[in-house]
């Protein structure tokens, strides 16, 4: 339940702040000024969506899951 809550808050945050959140995890990844490429905002929105529809799905297939 918890990772379903964290996974749906973090692909909501990559959906309407991409840039942010990027800075954010690339700030602790790496030393000094980064340059990325165009894409990664992209690919950082499409992991969200992904984020999102799995929180929300997961569960829902029957298994007998809570």
């Amino acid at each position: 339940m918890l990772l379903r809550v964290a996974a749906f808050v973090i692909g909501v945050l990559e959906l309407l702040a991409p840039k942010a959140v990027v800075n954010f995890w690339m700030s602790l990844a790496a030393e000094g000024d980064v340059d990325l490429r165009s894409w990664v905002y992209t690919a950082a929105r499409v992991e969200g969506v992904v984020l999102v529809v799995w929180a929300l799905t997961r569960g829902r297939s029957g298994s007998g899951e809570a």
